[in-house]
């Protein structure tokens, strides 16, 4: 069976990690006997200069016929005075597709606690998933602004809470069994909703711990003893930060990989690293975290645990013991640091 992967380079670096996330999913498909078929289409600023949208409707076909998304980067300081910012496309895409779940795994490897920057006995043994609600909050509310004063309403609704909590407390059931539940229930209505509606599910998981941080003290646990952790359950906003934050654990934020996910439908595969214009067309990114997508998108998106797990030993392997890029202190180049992780992928394959 063919399944249909619709590559959205985006812009900045995004065209250079997805060519690199590409190259390792065709080692792997080959390795592992999977059929994949690649389409593309402009997305983001790419999709303004060509379309003048970030999101053309062509563009949102192909989403919603494919069988998974891979998305490079988007936006940059190049469409920043446009009547729709490349980020548009993204929330777009996040609404069409009813994509509600941002999953973004932070772990720390066995041998690889050189790369962070905090001190090896701070960061080993991490390994942490962000659960972050997608389609709610902040970014999604009603919006006003003037020249004086500007307004951003953010609202949540129990059936919303419930259905990321689900995800979460699933995913611990798998894992080490603790969901930390983040919100700012001592000051927002809305995480106030969130908090009882966390813990009034909690008896439907009784092998699932539940505590509640404030996003703020969440914050600092997560530089001062990360290990603490192992679901983060939080909603728009404050996932946004506290997953970037979570970036610092691993070492780069070039390191991590995202899954956005809905009940039903493709879903989108993106690092969450940003566009870095600076360095785009140079090829010195990291594809490390577009590589950790491509991972997810086996995982999640095409239900191949077995190719997952293959793409992901490569990678940690490659990052162990072979080439680094230049933010992690190696002389690698995007797509030579990708080719050895595809070849190492392919011959995991062959010795198993």
């Amino acid at each position: 069976m063919t399944r249909t992967i619709l590559m959205l380079p985006g812009d900045g670096i995004g065209p250079e990690v997805a060519a690199a996330a590409k190259l390792c999913l065709e080692a792997v498909a080959s390795a592992e006997g999977l059929d994949l078929a690649f389409d593309d289409a402009p997305f983001g600023g790419a999709a303004i200069d060509a379309a003048g949208t970030p999101l053309p409707d062509e563009t949102l076909s192909k989403a919603k016929a494919a069988d998974a998304i891979f998305l490079g980067a988007v936006g940059g300081p190049a469409w920043d005075e446009a009547p729709e910012r490349p980020e548009k496309g993204l929330l777009g895409i996040r609404k069409a597709l009813g994509l509600f779940a941002n999953l973004r795994p932070v772990k720390v490897f066995e041998g690889l606690e050189d790369l962070s920057p905090l001190k090896a006995d701070r960061v080993r043994g991490a390994d942490v998933l962000i659960v972050r609600e997608l389609t709610g909050g902040l970014y999604f509310g009603e919006k006003r602004e003037g020249e004086t004063e500007a307004f951003d309403g953010c609202a949540y609704s129990r059936d919303e809470v419930e259905r990321i909590a689900r995800i979460a407390y699933r995913a611990a059931a798998a894992r080490k069994g603790r969901v930390t539940s983040v919100d700012k229930a001592n000051v927002l209505a809305t995480s106030r909703l969130w908090r009882r509606t966390v813990t009034a599910m909690a008896g439907d998981y009784p092998d699932v711990g539940l505590d509640h941080l404030y996003v703020d003290a969440a914050a600092m646990a997560l530089v001062t003893g990360p290990a603490r952790f192992d679901v983060i359950l939080t909603e728009n906003l404050f996932g946004d930060i506290l997953s970037d934050e979570a970036a610092v654990i691993a070492g780069s934020i070039g390191l991590l990989g995202s899954a956005s996910l809905g009940l039903t439908g493709p879903g989108l595969f993106e690092p969450i690293h940003g566009s870095a214009p600076d360095i785009a067309g140079k090829g010195v990114a990291n594809p490390a975290g577009a590589i950790a997508s491509a991972a997810l998108l086996l995982r999640h998106g095409l239900n191949e645990p077995g190719a997952a797990d293959r793409l992901e030993a490569a990678l940690e392997t490659e990052l162990r013991d072979g080439e680094r890029t230049a933010d992690l202190g190696g002389t690698a180049g995007t797509m030579a640091f990708a080719q050895k992780v595809a070849e190492r992928a392919a011959k995991l394959r062959a010795a198993a």
